[in-house]
């Protein structure tokens, strides 16, 4: 009796760095990638064409300084002009490893996508998720949405405090 597999979901919401994403789908090398965003997948002639190594320095609008490092891969969204399947995990990753030779890409670095279709604007995308099945990995990405930082920690430190709070841990027992 054959007995049927799900696919294999890895979840990035935690940490979707540039070393994350390669070491989960080094194991793949022989499947296709294809990538899922906005609403739609990649066409098979998709086309890597610049990879940004960058580090920010920023002040939010409540004055508050932040830092980080990215790494941000420009795919171009193409048809396949020769009729060939996806690009395999083993190219993409050796795409980026050959990039390292050239300039310096930090593993713990935030990975971004931009892709867009030729004459269109480019959307920016973070890595959501990555599921195995059969002979495809597919790279989900979810859009980046323009936050107020500051408003968005006191929404997560509201959050934190309805369900941790001491009057709310001694009612609820939420926090154990």
């Amino acid at each position: 009796m054959d007995a049927m597999t799900s696919p294999s979901v890895t979840d990035f919401y935690d940490d979707g760095s540039l070393g994350v994403v390669l070491a989960e789908l080094e194991p793949h090398a022989d499947k296709s990638l294809v990538i899922e965003y906005g609403g739609r997948t990649i066409q098979p002639g998709y086309h890597v064409t610049e990879v940004k190594a960058g580090s920010f320095v920023t002040l939010d609008c409540g004055g508050n300084p932040d830092q980080w490092h990215e790494t941000i891969l420009q795919v171009e969204d193409i048809p396949s002009q020769d009729g060939s399947d996806f690009m395999k995990v083993e190219k993409f990753r050796k795409i980026l490893a050959q990039v390292a030779t050239r300039i310096e890409l930090d593993a713990g670095a935030r990975l971004t996508f931009e892709v867009g279709v030729p004459g269109t604007p480019m959307q920016v995308f973070d890595v959501h998720a990555l599921e195995v099945d059969g002979e495809r990995a597919v790279l989900r990405l979810a859009a980046r949405p323009a936050i107020c930082k500051p408003r968005h920690r006191a929404v997560l430190i509201a959050e934190k405090s309805s369900c941790c709070g001491i009057a709310a841990r001694n009612q609820t027992g939420c926090c154990a």
